[in-house]
């Protein structure tokens, strides 16, 4: 039987209540959108305190989204940077998305600032190859210095720093691939009073512009397999 490729989920943040209710934590996000009999699922409650042993307690990690921010005064921020130095320096795949994008950046030498103005809902990307690609965002707060190794694959209207690689391998991404239309609304519902309200008009189109899997799907699953791989053989 193939070995299962160990994920581990730190989650630096929780839904809303009734979206939680609904339709699960921010880790069940990815538990559906990664569905892969060849992934074994565990999460750490980052946001509580709850950390792993370290980086080799997973063959690859994931960051999620979090109502915080990286600059705030927490007592699991400076932790948290600490591990993804470890997880880059282990050679274990890492993939940050939303403020798990910013985090990285943040624990490897970029800068993250509040930006002018909410991002919300359906967006359209493009990668350096000039794929364009739609999927739901949720942020203000946005990458505005990368770190020196970055290299840049994906720019969006209004956010600059959109997708970002790292030698480690490192993949993160601002927007949220796993928020299908349905939890995007359930934001919308939760905490939209906070959107200006042509923004919350724009949200509430999500389920007429279903996110692009086609083309995230697939290059998160290398992501997280390719120093997976790796790690097993060297077993």
């Amino acid at each position: 039987m193939t070995e299962k490729t160990r994920i581990g989920i730190l989650k630096p943040g929780r839904a809303p209540e009734q979206l939680l209710a609904a339709q699960g934590d921010y880790d069940a996000c990815f538990r559906r959108l990664l569905a892969d009999d060849a992934f074994a699922f565990t999460t750490y409650d980052i946001e509580n305190g709850v950390f792993p042993d370290g980086p080799t307690a997973a063959d690859a990690w994931i960051i999620t989204g979090s109502r915080h921010g990286v600059y705030e005064d927490h007592a699991w921020i400076a932790p948290l940077e600490q591990l993804i130095r470890d997880i880059r320096a282990a050679g274990r795949p890492l993939v940050g998305i939303c403020f798990g994008h910013q985090i990285v950046a943040q624990a490897l030498g970029g800068r993250v600032e509040r930006a002018a103005g909410w991002i919300a809902g359906p967006q359209l990307y493009r990668d350096v190859e000039g794929n364009a690609f739609s999927v739901n965002a949720w942020h203000r707060d946005q990458v505005v210095e990368p770190p020196p190794e970055a290299e840049l694959f994906a720019t969006g209207e209004g956010c600059a720093f959109a997708g970002l690689r790292y030698p480690g391998p490192i993949l993160t991404l601002q927007p949220h691939p796993e928020f299908g239309s349905d939890y995007v609304l359930g934001l919308l519902a939760e905490r939209g009073s906070t959107l200006p309200a042509p923004l919350q008009a724009h949200v509430e189109t999500a389920h007429r512009q279903p996110p692009d899997l086609g083309y995230l799907v697939p290059l998160l699953k290398d992501a997280l397999r390719a120093g997976a791989a790796r790690n097993h053989a060297a077993a």
